[in-house]
């Protein structure tokens, strides 16, 4: 297996798309002569343009002497054919996303590369022991798959296929470090760590709006303000595309053979048949195309003073809704039985607030449900019964409103964040179970590749395991869906009390 930290190593790109310009664009930033091609005439004309205008733009900012791009660009070499890649000592393929078409130029490079030169595919999609199957040494052939955009990306993925040479993996990471990348050593599995963690957040949020929980925007609110993540998920499901997000939805789910777990959703189907796809078509799950659109409530909450008293359920999260009240000025009992009239407060895990309320013997005129699992000092969720009284849902809201912004939300076991969370973890922890990376690479992956607040297994953690396996747990017996049963990973390590990285 050839040294791909040699001086003097020459690194060709097939494809001179998105991915591939930005592919060869980090190769020749990070010092290597870098053969670029593509099939389509003008396509590498093009990249390269494009490749010197981003480039101009850092130095524009600052971020790059004029010196460093001129020989950047200069180590960037148009080739026309595979035999011109003769001199790589790694191809990295970035064409189309189908098996037959990397089979065949992956067949090709092999009559004219060096045998012991590496063949890396930057499928996201694919099994990389299938394409190298189709090669006469699938052992030197491997994943190298890059994000976009790739710049920017500090993550890549690095798959062996079953018969991948022993040295493979290790030489790829090692090229990964060499050109500034952030290697994670993936199984060769469908959607390898990143695409197989993203089957939580936006298919479960599309499972709220589906069943009348939240709107998009209220769940988008909810996990920026309540959870810390950057974008929510309906604004990333517009931004990647509702086209590409369902196909990658419907790939994983077929071919985890109808894994409960990755099920695609019914009503993305509807969308994207009707092309509400997203930035790219100006209309998805919001309107790119002029003002934004009126954000009008789930739930109507009238206006209403805030209680005098309130009762609260002596369960986790108890004493905590108990401080937020009482800094509102409300005066409040913690267990036992509500006494008069005043307002009931449940903080279920996993629960709805009727199940809560039937189980607790309480009034469900008069009870609301607060969101407590992550105890986030942002926004707050409060979940009403369906015959919650409306003066009641006001003065509960008005009491929580002081000190936080208040998103009311339909009944639903598991809320919105705790929900969304909890199957963020579950499947995570469902990736460490098949073995397809490490713990601690998980969680990189996630933080790099997705850009989450914090990777799948420490967010479990800083929930608490047991909380989290609550919750799961708790969906799993309100809906009697298999997709909400909870791992053996996750189950075994919060009956133990241990971190959910710790390993076999």
């Amino acid at each position: 297996m050839i040294d791909l930290t040699r001086e003097g190593l020459t690194v060709a790109v097939f494809g001179a798309g998105t991915m591939g310009r930005g592919i060869a664009q980090v190769c020749a930033q990070a010092g290597l002569t870098t053969l670029l091609a593509d099939a389509r005439d003008g396509a590498v004309a093009e990249a390269i343009g494009q490749i010197d205008k981003a480039l101009g733009n850092q130095v524009a900012k600052g971020r790059m002497s004029e010196a460093d791009m001129r020989d950047t660009l200069a180590r960037l070499k148009p080739i026309a054919s595979p035999a011109e890649a003769a001199s790589a000592g790694i191809v990295i393929e970035a064409i189309i996303e189908t098996l037959e078409a990397k089979r065949v130029l992956f067949r090709e490079l092999e009559t004219h590369i060096a045998p012991d030169a590496v063949l890396a595919s930057n499928t996201s999609s694919l099994s990389v022991t299938e394409i190298a199957a189709g090669c006469a040494r699938p052992e030197r052939v491997g994943g190298l798959h890059f994000f976009n955009p790739p710049p920017l990306m500090r993550l890549v993925e690095a798959i062996g296929g079953l018969r991948a040479d022993a040295a493979l993996v290790p030489a790829l990471t090692a090229f990964v470090r060499r050109i500034g990348k952030h290697p994670v050593v993936a199984t060769d599995t469908p959607g390898f760590v990143v695409n197989h963690a993203g089957r939580a957040y936006g298919p479960e949020a599309l499972r709220i709006v589906a069943q009348g929980i939240a709107s998009p925007r209220e769940v988008d609110v909810l996990m920026k303000e309540a959870a810390g993540f950057r974008m929510g998920p309906f604004e990333l499901l517009d931004l990647i595309g509702g086209d590409v997000t369902h196909s990658v939805m419907v790939s994983i789910f077929e071919q985890y053979f109808g894994e409960p777990m990755y099920q695609p959703s019914a009503q993305m189907a509807v969308r994207v048949a009707g092309g509400l796809l997203g930035r790219k078509t100006k209309q998805g799950f919001y309107r790119y195309d002029g003002p934004p659109e009126p954000s009008l409530p789930t739930v109507s909450v009238p206006r209403a003073e805030k209680p005098a008293q309130a009762w609260i359920a002596d369960e986790d999260g108890g004493a905590e809704l108990q401080d937020w009240l009482e800094a509102a000025g409300v005066r409040v009992t913690r267990g036992g039985k509500p006494q008069g009239d005043a307002i009931c407060f449940v903080t279920p895990l996993g629960e709805d607030a009727t199940s809560a309320v039937v189980r607790l013997g309480l009034d469900p005129s008069r009870t609301v449900a607060v969101d407590m699992p992550g105890r986030f000092p942002g926004r707050r969720t409060l979940m009403k019964t369906p015959v919650t009284r409306p003066e009641v849902l006001g003065s509960a809201a008005a009491a929580l409103s002081e000190g936080a912004a208040v998103t009311v939300i339909n009944d639903s076991a598991g809320f919105v964040v705790q929900r969304l969370l909890a199957m963020i973890v579950n499947i995570g922890t469902r990736i460490a179970e098949l073995r397809i990376a490490s713990p601690d690479d998980i969680d990189v992956a996630v933080e790099l590749g997705l850009n989450y607040p914090k990777g799948p297994l420490a967010f479990g953690d800083m929930l608490g395991p047991a909380r989290v396996l609550a919750v799961l747990d708790g969906m799993h017996a309100m809906t009697l869906d298999p997709k909400y049963r909870a791992t053996t990973w996750l189950r075994r390590r919060a009956k133990l009390g241990v971190s959910l990285k710790t390993p076999d």
